[in-house]
């Protein structure tokens, strides 16, 4: 088997002199940056059409809920309620 080190250190000096031709002032994403943008935009347009997907599944009719229909009453407005409901001939005066 050839020796590991010497192809390691070649691929090191090759390395090396390309590091030295980039220009220092410029900074580009290159060919990785592109792959790694490339590959979320697709992740994004799955997860889009995934959820699409699944928003189209679900029914949004409602039913209504019974409790729903009858507000709540505060214990000051429950009493005005009951005291109107009262029949006239319990707790009237009778005049006469």
């Amino acid at each position: 088997m050839p020796d590991m080190s010497a192809s390691a250190s070649l691929a090191m000096t090759h390395l090396v002199s390309f590091a030295k031709e980039v220009d220092e002032d410029k900074v580009t994403p290159g060919v990785l940056g592109f792959i790694v943008f490339a590959a979320m935009a697709l992740a994004v347009w799955a997860l889009m059409k995934s959820m699409s997907r699944h928003m189209n599944r679900v029914d949004f009719t409602q039913v209504p809920d019974p409790k729903a229909e009858q507000p709540e009453q505060s214990p000051a407005d429950a009493e005005t309620d009951a005291a109107e409901a009262e029949p006239s001939g319990q707790g009237a005066k009778k005049q006469g």
